[in-house]
């Protein structure tokens, strides 16, 4: 065989797994080296794995398959080599281990094609970093060029004060001696392709994920301005990492003395004052250092935990422990005022108590240390000229979303306040929307997230409307060192377990005839508009249809007021609080409807069971003897407004909370059943909400799977929901 084999060889080439060698023929070593062949189709890169085992001027072959022996002519010369196919097959597995993108492709007989652009450009990547062990080639003509890999390390930075803020400049020279400036390297990295920029002559960069961080951070945290990035001093906390990991750092003194702050602020460990008359769990006394931390450096700060676990006394402790320095304000819902002074004669006894209300409008007196002032929202604006010309040394907004909404006059008065440090409380510091934590932050630390527009542009819309992830990892990085979030099951492993359950609701026939032609009415009204210059308006007006179809639901009296049909969810209240009850249990019971409540009221008196009551128009003294008289056993059930009772009441004495109507926000009916779950309650704490089938109710919950929890669902970098618009709320007047 081999004799005949040697007699062809000059005419043809000759593969052959037969052992032995053709002696008339010369024989040179295989070459097992991996060849990879890129060709450009349409936007992506075609890539094949081939070994071309008589060198650069070969054929080429799959690698590791086929036959071992081969005689090929190169250059008019016939050669015969035998293939090492084991070293062929490795040096393919090594190809796939150093390029994990290639490997997560679906592979045809060694051929790829990758259609993305950046997925191209990573590809590149990867082949480049193992190009002394491959031969890269592109038979039909180069299409993408990866000029350079780039990091953090070939970056020079400069740092400098400009007033205030910080304005950071610097180059990265590459290799060919070209110099790409900061403006020109953030302008090129705001339509790259990943960690891709392309420059002017269609070759590109690749930057490390770090640097590409970096660059993206300073686009946008900062303004650029001429060949510099203007930053928030507060901002320029980002610049701190980035510091550290370039090559060349040239920072002026300021830049010193802020880093030197900084550091000084976070190693501060302050002890509680030992006027204090309370001893603090683990976890608040964390949040006492971090807020005298926050102070200590300049800024201002957000304690954000449950509801419940004890954000009043971990801001009293830090106000205690600045009061020796100046005077301190606490705003707070009228509701919750009282309780503040409850709180502070008995953990602080120290502080001077101050009640806006007992001050003469005309008083000129000025504060002094350890004065504390109590304010509601609305004594702060009906009271500017007594709070606002003060220097505060402290100043607390409690339950701080009454000031989310920029355009309320409520809101305009708190920005006027003045003070060395600003501090909100809030369980719910995104309710509805990003547009709330940004008037947040406007309060605690201005001009940190930038004007409402350039907050939008960078974060909100990209956020709500594109679902973008790197937009919601950025504004977290931002609002991170300001906000402290504590849910109850990381820090109360001891408090009881909470149980919620829906009650859904059968309508009788009755209700469901009258809902039905309601909500056609409804859509009737409403199909044929659509005039845009009237958009605001049509808004409230569907609105108020909505709010019809829930009063329906909640019980017919409320819209009708004669020959109204039966209630069929005041039954099942009924039926669920008599089966409470006569197990010895104390609810809580919400409506947001006034009317509501006191249909419910008639009930509980009617039946002779015992009940305190609470809704907008209670007195604020009326409101905490009642809540007293509850916790001291006078009632088996209150009745509250969600709006007036939602926030800042104490109520361990029950241990079921009921919602009779769902709200919007489930972050709002959650700070509602947290006035029993909380501190303090030793029972395991069940929440009903009760619910009309097929109606506006159902479609209401389905909502609160989008908004729940907006805040923790920032703080993890997930997706935030966005508040509605006329059309969304006239699709819940539809059938689904």
């Amino acid at each position: 065989m081999l004799e005949t084999m040697s007699s062809i060889a000059p005419l043809v080439n000759i593969h052959s797994d037969i052992g032995g060698q053709l002696g008339s023929l010369e024989t040179v070593e295989a070459d097992s080296s991996l060849h990879v062949l890129l060709s450009p189709s349409d936007d992506g890169i075609i890539i094949e794995a081939r070994s071309r085992v008589f060198g650069q001027r070969g054929p080429y072959y799959p690698p590791g398959e086929g036959s071992e022996n081969l005689i090929s002519e190169i250059d008019g010369k016939r050669l015969q080599t035998r293939r090492n196919l084991k070293q062929e097959r490795e040096e393919y597995r090594y190809l796939l281990e150093a390029c994990p993108l290639l490997a997560g492709q679906e592979d045809n007989e060694y051929h790829w094609y990758i259609a993305e652009a950046e997925d191209c450009l990573e590809m590149l990547t990867e082949l480049q970093a193992i190009k002394d062990r491959i031969t890269i080639a592109w038979p039909k003509g180069e299409s993408m060029r990866i000029r350079q890999q780039v990091s953090t390390s070939q970056f020079k930075l400069q740092i400098d004060s400009n007033n205030d803020w910080f304005s950071a400049s610097g180059e990265l020279k590459l290799e060919d001696g070209e110099v790409l400036n900061m403006q020109r390297l953030l302008s090129l990295t705001k339509n790259a392709r990943g960690r891709f920029i392309q420059l002017e002559d269609g070759q590109f960069l690749a930057l490390s994920k770090t640097f590409q961080k970096r660059l993206k951070e300073l686009n946008n945290f900062g303004e650029i301005k001429g060949d510099a990035v203007n930053l928030h001093p507060l901002a320029a906390l980002t610049l701190e990492d980035m510091a550290g990991e370039v090559g060349q750092l040239k920072a002026g003194k300021h830049w010193k003395e802020f880093s030197q702050r900084f550091e000084q602020a976070m190693a501060l460990h302050p002890k509680l004052p030992s006027t204090l008359q309370a001893e603090l769990r683990d976890y608040q006394q964390q949040g006492f250092e971090w807020l005298v931390r926050l102070a200590h450096w300049g800024a201002g700060a957000c304690l954000a935990d449950d509801m419940g676990l004890g954000k009043t006394l971990q801001a009293l402790a830090m106000i205690l422990y600045r009061a020796m320095n100046g005077p301190s304000l606490v705003v707070a819902p009228t509701s919750v005022s009282l309780n503040w002074m409850d709180e502070i004669e008995r953990f602080a006894p120290t502080l001077n108590i101050i009640d806006i209300r007992d001050m003469a409008l005309d008083s000129s007196d000025d504060f002094q240390p350890f004065d504390i002032v109590i304010s509601s929202y609305g004594l702060l604006q009906t009271r500017p000229e007594q709070l606002h010309k003060t220097n505060w040394q402290t100043i607390v907004l409690d339950e701080a979303q009454a000031i989310k909404n920029p355009a309320t006059k409520r809101s305009q008065a708190a920005m006027k306040l003045q003070g060395k440090f600003k501090c909100i409380t809030t369980g719910t510091p995104i309710e509805n929307h990003l547009g709330e934590l940004w008037n947040l932050f406007r309060f605690i630390n201005p001009g940190l997230l930038g004007s409402l527009e350039r907050f939008n542009e960078r974060f909100a819309l990209p956020i709500s409307r594109d679902s973008n992830p790197d937009a919601s990892q950025q504004l977290k990085r931002l609002i991170q060192p300001f906000i402290l979030r504590r849910t109850k099951t990381q820090v109360l492993k001891e408090l009881p377990a909470r149980t919620e359950i829906v009650l859904n609701i059968e309508m009788s026939k009755e209700e469901a005839r009258l809902y039905e032609a309601l909500r056609r009415e409804a859509i009737e009204k409403f199909a044929a508009e659509a005039n845009a210059e009237k958009k605001g308006h049509r808004q409230l007006q569907i609105l108020a249809e909505i709010t019809r179809l829930r009063q329906v639901c909640c019980n017919p009296q409320l819209v009708m007021k004669q020959a109204a049909p039966a209630s069929s969810k005041l039954a099942q209240f009924a039926e669920t609080l008599q089966e409470l009850l006569e197990n010895h249990h104390k609810a809580l019971v919400f409506s947001q409807f006034v009317g509501h409540l006191q249909i419910l009221e008639q009930h509980l008196k009617d039946n002779g069971i015992s009940y305190q009551y609470l809704d907008g128009s209670t007195p604020a003294k009326e409101r905490k003897k009642r809540v007293n008289a509850f916790q001291a056993g006078e009632g088996d059930v209150f009745l509250i407004s969600l709006k007036a009772g939602g926030v800042g009441l104490n109520l361990t004495a029950a241990d079921y909370v009921i919602h009779m109507d769902p709200w919007w926000n489930p972050a709002v009916e959650d700070q509602a059943s947290d006035r029993a779950h909380r501190i303090g309650q030793t029972r395991p704490v069940t929440v009903y909400r009760m619910v009309m089938k097929d109606t506006i109710e159902q479609k209401i919950i389905a909502l609160h799977h989008q908004k729940r929890d907006l805040a923790d669902n920032l703080l993890a970098g997930t997706d935030v929901a966005d508040k509605l618009n006329a059309e969304d709320l006239l699709a819940l007047l539809k059938e689904d």
